[in-house]
């Protein structure tokens, strides 16, 4: 089959779309033949050789969707052709996070497409416990749509979401938008985003935020906003935002950043306003809600700006870099 393969994460020569053999599902798993995997931020961090958990040579991709062709030993279920999106990430269920309920932050961390082969193949074996049979009629963007929301949706149980506050998000990328579209559902008084790029912004504002800006001085919320969310892993941004944040208020860090940076604020002020600062670390029995989410109507395929095949990684790694898309599938298959 034909594979992204990264041998030497931070070199052009050490990233290549290549023939691999075939995987074969071990017992408990299955084979997904894979419609489409989404390019995200963590796939950047993996292709930097910025994640201490990966281990080379790799397969990336985990926002992966497709359909079961095999089982392993001991399967029986989802059947066989049925459509899945596969929840990357495979907790031990041993270690102390495992046994008090927080699987995501299990100390022997293991996820498809970043310590294990992925999604940015034609095939790829998974746990069978990981692949979530899709409902009928749900469109191809959406299906693609199930990891990133499921973290979103991860993301949105961490906050108070208290009816008639005002949200500001940092990242008008698919991400921060998703997180628009789920603290709507939950009683937002107004949700403004910021980013540098005007592309975004301009789609921002057709995706129904109420105000998106380049500079959030610009918003003119002198006392600061209830909720602020990063979803873009920017020290910078960071930095901004927990400035930003109102008295009593919460700090949400969403996006992804460097582990070998830091960021500034006054712990003071944290004190004297009573600020929340929360972590959302990817999926937490999240998976089957984004589905329902979805399913019930949820339309976010307007995110999906490109489908490319797997040859093509390389120009949608340098639209992503310079954030002249949306979110990008790869479709590994035969065009």
């Amino acid at each position: 089959m034909r594979a992204l393969v990264v041998t030497e994460p931070g070199t052009p020569d050490g990233i290549a779309v290549t023939e691999v053999p075939d995987p074969r599902p071990g017992a408990g798993e299955v084979l997904v033949r894979v419609a489409s995997c989404g390019l995200c931020g963590t796939d950047m961090h993996l292709l930097d050789g910025e994640l201490p958990a990966a281990r080379y040579p790799l397969i990336p991709g985990h926002e992966l969707t497709g359909e079961i062709v095999a089982w392993g030993e001991g399967v029986t279920a989802p059947a066989l052709g049925t459509r899945v999106a596969v929840d990357p990430n495979m907790p031990c269920g041993s270690c102390h996070y495992c046994r008090i309920g927080r699987g995501n932050l299990c100390a022997d961390y293991r996820a498809v497409g970043v310590t294990r082969d992925g999604g940015f193949a034609e095939l790829v074996a998974v746990p069978a416990s990981c692949a979530y049979a899709l409902p009928d009629g749900l469109s191809a963007a959406a299906a693609g749509l199930v990891e990133p929301l499921s973290c979103a949706v991860h993301g949105l149980n961490r906050l108070p979401r208290r009816p008639g506050e005002h949200y500001l998000i940092y990242g008008a990328g698919t991400m921060g938008l998703m997180m628009a579209a789920l603290v709507r559902t939950s009683g937002a008084a107004s949700v403004s985003v910021v980013d540098l790029n005007a592309d975004r912004l301009a789609f921002a504002e057709s995706f129904g935020v109420d105000a998106a800006v380049t500079d959030a001085g610009a918003l003119g919320r002198a006392p600061g906003f209830e909720v602020v969310i990063d979803a873009t892993g920017v020290v910078a941004a960071i930095e901004d935002g927990l400035g930003r944040v109102r008295r009593g208020g919460t700090f949400l860090q969403f996006g992804v950043a460097d582990p070998a940076r830091t960021a500034s604020f006054s712990p003071y002020r944290v004190y004297h306003h009573e600020i929340d600062i929360l972590g959302s670390m990817a999926v937490h029995h999240s998976f089957r809600p984004a589905i329902d989410v979805l399913a019930a109507g949820l339309d976010l395929d307007p995110l999906v700006s490109d489908v490319l095949p797997l040859d093509d990684v390389d120009e949608a790694v340098r639209r992503f870099r310079a954030g002249t898309c949306r979110k990008i599938h790869l479709a590994p298959g035969p065009a």
